[in-house]
């Protein structure tokens, strides 16, 4: 089976990361347990007329896959693949406010249309005129790894040649209230780097898109090669170090191979506990975390899988994510864990290509 390469990336986050020519050299700090999204100047990408339609999900997804696209020399690609765990939760809010307000009567059909998950795959498809493979999974946190594979798949394969896929999830008033209720946000007011010190349940919510163009043939702006992805539904916490072993085994490596562990910790003093597990048993290795920087959301792993091909084409971890004090003289093997919750685990291993 073929390679498969990537060949660009776009990313919109609460961090300014739209710029590709940096990597998260002006840190954007916060002191809210809910953080929105950096916005880039959407008029430049989006005719200000269209702009004003559109929830911010749906901006942030056609701008940074724009963003990928034009990283990557490209006016269209064979397919878009699409991960979201809430879809246009604004507009869901909206339409569902009306049906209360309106009493079920007179109501506008627009914040309808635009609520369902595959609106920011569908849009990015007209803008783009793109009339191939267009698939959105909306798999709550792996829904992004879910998007991964299916292009994995078509590319080793052969049956396409450029992919554009991506995770997206937007901010809702009324979600993130329900949240708050449920304590599935922290109750508490926590800086950046005070996170992993959090003795609470919970987590800092955020929100953002992360697109990328693969392909199965390497290029000049290429970032990464992708070895592998792999999700489980459950994984049991004492269980976790083994099946990593396994995972690494499978592509005749071990946990000495690994230059770099990249881990999604949140804060939550319920479920760090499998950061922490992994953690132990890459002692030896460099780690890196990035819930501090983009906050939680469904598809937050897009933003580690974005950190993880910047360090690799770049060859520097930024002081800004390291976990430990542990050095690599380069990155060219990097294993990413995710999970939420304890459950929805993800490893997806990343080399240089």
């Amino acid at each position: 089976m073929k390679n498969v390469y990537i060949n660009s990336v776009g990313s919109i986050s609460a961090q300014k990361t739209f710029d590709n020519a940096a990597f998260l050299n002006d840190i954007t700090k916060y002191h809210d347990n809910v953080i929105p999204a950096v916005n880039p100047v959407y008029k430049d990408y989006i005719s200000p007329a269209a702009a004003r339609r559109m929830a911010k999900g749906i901006k942030m997804g056609i701008v940074s896959s724009k963003i990928a696209l034009n990283e990557a020399n490209l006016d269209n690609v064979d397919a878009i693949i699409t991960g979201t765990g809430m879809g246009c939760v604004r507009d869901s809010e909206k339409f569902v406010r009306a049906i209360i307000d309106n009493d079920e009567q007179y109501l506008t059909p627009t914040p309808f249309i635009q609520s369902t998950h595959n609106t920011v795959g569908g849009q990015i498809a007209l803008e783009l005129n793109c009339k191939g493979y267009n698939f959105t999974y909306v798999h709550s946190s792996i829904s992004f790894e879910s998007a991964l594979m299916d292009a994995l798949l078509q590319l080793q394969l052969d049956e396409a040649k450029n992919i554009l896929i991506g995770g997206v999830d937007e901010h809702g008033d009324h979600t993130t209230e329900i949240h708050k209720i449920i304590n599935h946000i922290k109750p508490e007011q926590v800086g950046p780097y005070n996170l992993l010190n959090s003795k609470t349940e919970g987590a800092v919510f955020g929100e953002g898109a992360n697109f990328f163009v693969l392909s199965n043939e390497k290029s000049n702006s290429s970032y990464a090669k992708i070895t592998s992805v792999q999700t489980y539904n459950t994984l049991q916490e004492n269980a976790l170090k083994q099946q990593a072993i396994a995972f690494l085994k499978e592509h005749d490596l071990s946990t000495d191979d690994i230059d770099l562990l990249i881990l999604g910790n949140n804060g939550d003093v319920n479920f760090d506990v499998f950061y922490n597990t992994l953690s132990e048993a890459f002692s030896k290795t460099p780690q890196a975390y990035y819930k501090h920087l983009s906050g939680e959301f469904n598809t937050a792993s897009s933003f580690g899988f974005w950190l993880a091909s910047k360090i690799i084409k770049t060859q520097t971890l930024p002081e800004v994510v390291k976990l430990n004090g542990v050095q690599a003289s380069s990155y060219k093997t990097v294993l990413l864990y995710n999970q939420y919750r304890g459950e929805n685990h993800s490893f997806t291993l990343l080399s240089q290509c």
